[in-house]
């Protein structure tokens, strides 16, 4: 049978009808354990374990990633979840290197938690591959990237990173939460492991929260399953139901959140009110080239500096009106906000410390148009 596209996939993929129903929808297994054919016998004993519901979500994200035999995904509470699920894997010596604009909770995690445990960590601008190479040491179990990054829409080259980490020994996580399976395969592309906050774009409508891990890796794969069950951060049933449901648009959603956001960074860079815009679709973003290269599509994110400070960026955000000021991105309707005073917080007086006046949003699938006006008059209030 040849391969099944991607949007077929995300339909089908561990989603057949119900046995006993004919359900056409996987059900929500609303259970906390399993009866026993006898003491042993039995393909789900406990929902901490695995829960059919579960099962199906990591099916269909395991395979839109293309993994092979004993690989697969683990789908978490949260993505915070699945990058503490990361951090089991880590001991006391390990070193890590992260990226100069990672998330601000995933800094927090490994500054405040990993770095209290004995893990090192450097930090390192992975546009730079001379800089990540020499930030390797013998010690370095794990790079983490992101690309593109949160807030600055920088895009790091996946293959090159994953050949660096795998000549030192080290392996390479890539946060892939802003580009999505759909939009770009970092397995394909030589790395271990894809990290997603699933309350982004795969779940896609602001309603649930989830994490998920995928690797090709099948020894990785039980480790991170062993880690789950043994520590316990998983997601119930009814949110692991509403992230499917969202993974099946999550194409026709990401084509629509692509083309608004391709027109809106148009619109923000002959703006008078607008310095510097960060969009991986411009070619005047450092990495367009590579962006077009790794990457199927330029992603629904952008970032903008106001020109006249921070002052104004507050001001900005608090006039939009159909961009509803708020934390989080990658749902249907469009949201702003102030990085440094919001989701970056914790990065503030570090080497991750974002400007002040920069403003990210998340363009959602409302009219381009309504968009730009929302914008237009918000920046010349």
């Amino acid at each position: 049978m040849r391969k099944r596209k991607y949007e077929t996939i995300a339909i089908h993929a561990g989603q057949d009808p119900d046995p006993t129903t004919g359900a056409v929808v996987t059900p929500i297994y609303a259970t906390s354990t399993y009866a026993q054919e006898a003491p042993g016998k039995t393909v789900y004993e406990y929902s901490r374990t695995d829960n059919p519901t579960r099962t199906a979500l990591q099916t269909a994200l395991g395979e839109l990633e293309g993994v092979g035999d004993g690989g697969g995904a683990v789908a978490t509470a949260s993505g915070m979840a699945a990058v503490a699920l990361l951090g089991y894997l880590h001991k006391p010596g390990d070193h890590v290197v992260i990226p100069n604009d990672a998330y601000g909770g995933t800094y927090r995690f490994i500054a405040r938690v990993l770095g209290e445990q004995g893990v090192e960590w450097t930090v390192v601008d992975q546009t730079d591959l001379v800089a990540v190479e020499k930030a390797l040491r013998p010690e370095t179990t794990w790079v983490l990237a992101e690309t593109p990054t949160n807030p600055l829409l920088r895009v790091v080259d996946i293959a090159a990173i994953a050949g660096l980490a795998h000549a030192g020994g080290a392996r390479l996580v890539v946060d892939n939460t802003f580009a999505t399976s759909y939009l770009q395969q970092p397995l394909a592309l030589g790395a271990d492991m894809s990290l997603y906050s699933t309350t982004k774009y795969v779940g896609g409508h602001s309603d649930v929260v989830g994490g998920a891990l995928v690797t090709d890796d099948a020894e990785l794969l039980e480790q991170l399953r062993f880690y789950q069950n043994a520590a316990g951060p998983v997601p119930g049933p009814f949110d692991v139901y509403l992230t499917l449901r969202g993974l099946k648009t999550l194409a026709v959603r990401m084509d629509r959140h692509c083309a608004n956001a391709r027109t809106i960074a148009e619109f923000l860079t002959g703006h008078q009110a607008v310095g510097e815009v960060f969009f991986p679709g411009l070619e005047s973003h450092p990495q367009h080239e590579l962006a077009a290269t790794q990457m199927a599509d330029f992603g629904g994110m952008i970032s903008f500096r106001t020109k006249a400070g921070p002052d104004v960026a507050e001001k900005v955000v608090a006039r939009t009106e159909l961009f509803f000021l708020a934390e989080s991105l990658g749902g249907v309707e469009s949201l702003i906000e102030v990085p440094a005073l919001m989701t970056h917080m914790s990065v503030a007086g570090t080497d991750l410390e974002v400007p002040a006046d920069l403003v990210r949003l998340s363009v959602g699938i409302e009219h381009v148009d309504d968009l730009i006006e929302d914008l237009d008059q918000a920046l010349s209030g």
